[in-house]
């Protein structure tokens, strides 16, 4: 047992819940949308619905889509910090169905009209799990570095993918894919110990296969480590790995 599952997260309280945990799914969340986000339909489940504002869960989730950590004193005034950013917020309750109480759909729009629907839950001790994007169930914890694909289902990407990461000299925590029907579209999610290089990424991006990527960055950590806003790192020198296509 470390001292977080004892004493909690470092955090704007009130309740790790409700508060911490909810920041962090709505910072996921942004980082999937891969920008600030220009509106924003939170669709809140079960107790997050019955204590969204007395718990803060409303300006948690405010503040994880600009971007703040749960230590971050702006969280108080994240409605106010949304407004001035030109953040639209739209609040609302419904039954989710059979998932964890603490949850809530995040539907966010960029300013280039992309939108991403993110679905997750709050597990207790500021600890986090999205189980969907898009439609897509996925398995992500914010506990590490996550590559988010987007691809056609054929033999050999999951495994072309892995290649290319320990070819960066990375470590695969957990891996897991969803298709929509075989031979159809398929997301995978693949929390790795350390990001990508910026040139593996590109990499990635170039295979015709591979229709749409993000990386998420760790979430559990505290103003210490600070998350940066650019998930992907910077794209230098070019990509050396082996060149077996699936």
């Amino acid at each position: 047992m470390g001292l977080l599952d004892q004493i909690g997260p470092v955090m704007v309280g009130p309740s790790s819940s409700h508060t911490a945990g909810a920041c962090r799914l709505a910072l996921l969340a942004r980082h999937v949308l891969g920008t600030q986000p220009r509106a924003a339909r939170l669709v809140l489940h079960g107790s997050f619905a019955k204590t969204a504002q007395g718990h803060g869960t409303d300006l948690a989730l405010a503040g994880g889509l600009l971007g703040f950590l749960p230590d971050d004193p702006r969280i108080k005034d994240a409605l106010a910090h949304a407004a001035a950013a030109g953040l639209e917020l739209e609040y609302v309750t419904a039954d989710l169905g059979d998932i964890h109480p603490n949850s809530a759909r995040l539907e966010l729009t960029g300013d280039g009209e992309e939108s991403v629907s993110v679905l997750g839950s709050s597990l207790g001790a500021g600890f986090v799990r999205v189980t969907q994007v898009n439609g897509f169930d996925v398995h992500v914890s914010g506990a590490y570095h996550t590559l988010l694909a987007l691809h056609t289902d054929r033999p050999g990407v999951i495994a072309r993918v892995a290649g290319v990461v320990a070819d960066d000299d990375g470590n695969i925590a957990t891996a897991f894919s969803a298709r929509q029907r075989r031979g159809g579209h398929a997301m995978m999610s693949v929390e790795i110990d350390k990001p990508l290089a910026g040139y593996a990424v590109e990499y990635l991006r170039s295979l015709p296969y591979i229709h749409w990527l993000r990386l998420l960055p760790e979430v559990m950590r505290g103003s210490e480590e600070r998350v940066t806003d650019a998930a992907d790192p910077p794209a230098e020198g070019t990509w050396a790995g082996s060149e077996v296509e699936p």
